[in-house]
């Protein structure tokens, strides 16, 4: 039996071998299966711990966002990754309740119903099995020139995002709201953690992202937020795979403007919430 195929039946091992380790599991809300199918959209996913495997449950760390966490409802669906070397699997989940998240703790973590079966990631089909896709988002990044700058940029990104709630209509791209910013470079949005993000930066554009310690960053999560996510962030550590590929750990900076941090985390608030409600409607159409 190929040695892919009788790790992948081994599931319990392989998230336990991640939990021992104190390592963790990405997942994202699953699209709703009558919801949009648009390219473009990207599916926002959270590395969180995995503290605890039985065969019926998995119990992990509670998403968060900027600090503040985020609230799931029982019975979500959820897809989920789980990486061990080089190798990732993808798995189906859902949410199934609270509980501490270790014996006499006033800490709180969430239980997660234990996969039926995984599929293996292939490289060239990055994360996709035939039960399951996931799509990263698209991430903008330009070197921060002048971090002052900032608070007019992240002021008016909010004005712009919270019209577009308001009237349905988005107005423009964006593309005209920047601080005092470098040559911009190209991302995806890997995961989100308790106070950063995850970013891969493709090949041709490591130099760049070498280079660059403070960043503006446009999150592209359309069309849950209808507008790009402006955030300020500093790239903290880097690791170049055997594909000269970046992964880029990035730590979101608030100094700057600190109210905006309120406003990030109710974007991702939201998100969540339309995605709970499977509320997206029709292509381009933005959910209240």
């Amino acid at each position: 039996m190929p040695a892919h195929r009788s790790r992948t039946e081994r599931w319990r091992e392989l998230l336990q071998q991640i939990a021992d380790r104190g390592g963790g599991i990405e997942f994202s809300v699953a699209r709703p299966e009558n919801g949009t199918d648009d390219d473009t959209q990207g599916d926002l996913m959270w590395r969180v711990r995995l503290l605890h495997v039985s065969d019926t449950e998995l119990l992990v760390d509670m998403p968060s966002a900027a600090g503040q966490p985020v609230h799931l409802s029982n019975g979500l669906e959820l897809v989920a990754v789980m990486t061990v070397g080089q190798n990732k699997w993808i798995f189906r989940t859902r949410t199934i309740g609270q509980a501490p998240l270790f014996p006499g703790s006033r800490a709180i973590g969430l239980k997660l119903s234990a996969p039926e079966k995984v599929e293996r990631c292939y490289r060239r089909d990055f994360l996709r099995v035939s039960t399951a896709e996931l799509r990263l988002p698209r991430v903008d990044v330009w070197p921060l020139l002048q971090p002052s700058s900032v608070v007019m940029a992240e002021a008016a990104n909010k004005e712009r995002i919270l019209d577009a709630i308001r009237t349905g209509v988005v107005k423009g791209d964006a593309a005209d709201i920047l601080p005092e910013v470098g040559p911009k470079f190209s991302a995806q949005l890997m995961n989100v953690g308790g106070g950063g993000v995850g970013l891969l930066v493709g090949k041709d554009d490591t130099a760049a992202a070498g280079r660059t310690k403070l960043c503006w960053m446009r999150v592209h999560l359309q069309p849950h937020v209808p507008l790009p996510l402006g955030i300020t962030a500093k790239l903290v550590h880097t690791h170049l795979d055997s594909g000269q590929n970046l992964y880029v750990g990035a730590a979101f900076e608030f100094a700057f403007n600190p109210a905006h941090r309120e406003f990030v985390v109710n974007q991702i608030v939201r998100y969540v919430d339309t995605l709970s409600r499977g509320s997206v409607g029709q292509k381009g159409k933005i959910a209240a």
